[in-house]
């Protein structure tokens, strides 16, 4: 099967849900003739618990970084370290932490990070080249032009573009090859297509990140505080789901896919896995073995 005919999916939780990748993976890899064909899994994103560099979402994972890295490394899976807070100051850089899995990520394989800040976006190509780095949606593209350009930047090897453009099929399928290779769709967004405060909200988590004595954004898009709905996204004018990814972004030339779900429940990411890569007369078989692995 050529690159073309391949969904390479992104999956959210690196360091919240090993068990359940654990046991999901082992089952994946065993059994693919119940999934999809053309499903493959790609990376592993997130950050641990209280991170600094962190972004976008908040997670209380705290698996080990060298368990997490052995796990992805057996199957050939990347990882990618979620660093998109927005506020970032040269000051911030020191922080040994993260100086310290950048390290670790480097030294362990063909890993990345997902950026948002110039300063840090800079201090990584110069720092750990040998981690290649992805543009965070936490940029909030939202104007096609503005996509288009970052992704001709030569520093980032993915682009996650804001999800209101992923139904702007003339202007997306008139990309070279080469940049639709770069541009990787968040496929299962919930949020209301009309929130005028995403930008906000992400800034929030930025804050927050960073110690600052800020109080949570409140959400007052519609179904805002009501958490994450499968049923709900899919009404999304922006969702794309699995025949989607068939039927018209693999058809196109688009090969990467990326699974929200960093802080949500085990058990609906595990629902997700199985919508987006389990064929679908075999969800309930594939279930039942994930939880006898577990």
């Amino acid at each position: 099967m050529s690159q073309k005919n391949k969904a390479l999916f992104h999956l959210p939780g690196l360091f919240e849900f090993y068990e359940l990748y654990k046991a999901f993976f082992s089952v994946f890899y065993k059994e693919r003739d119940m999934f999809y064909p053309w499903a493959f899994i790609a990376s592993v994103y997130g950050a641990p618990g209280n991170t600094l560099w962190a972004g976008g979402r908040f997670e209380e994972g705290y698996e080990s970084p060298e368990r997490v890295l052995g796990l992805l490394k057996r199957y050939g899976i990347s990882a990618r370290l979620t660093f998109s807070n927005s506020l970032l100051t040269k000051e911030h850089l020191s922080d040994r932490k993260c100086n310290r899995l950048c390290k670790l990520f480097e030294e362990s394989g063909t890993n990345g990070v997902i950026v948002h800040s110039e300063i840090l976006t800079a201090y990584l190509k110069e720092k750990y080249p040998g981690l290649y780095l992805v543009s965070s949606t936490t940029k909030v593209l939202t104007d096609f032009e503005d996509l288009l350009s970052e992704v001709r930047r030569e520093e980032f090897s993915y682009v996650v573009p804001d999800f209101r453009l992923n139904k702007q099929f003339d202007k997306l399928f008139s990309l070279t090859d080469r940049e639709k290779d770069k541009v990787e769709f968040l496929v299962n967004e919930c949020c209301y297509i009309g929130c005028t405060e995403r930008k906000a909200c992400y800034e929030n988590v930025s804050r927050r990140m960073l110690s600052e004595d800020v109080p949570e954004h409140v959400c007052k898009a519609p179904f805002g505080n009501e958490g994450y709905d499968l049923s709900r996204a899919e009404e999304n004018p922006s969702f794309i789901g699995p025949s989607d990814i068939a039927d018209t972004y693999l058809k196109n030339g688009f090969s990467n896919f990326k699974i929200e779900g960093r802080s949500l429940p085990e058990d609906t990411v595990l629902k997700l896995l199985l919508y987006y890569l389990a064929k679908p007369e075999n969800i309930s078989k594939v279930k039942e073995l994930v939880y006898l692995n577990l």
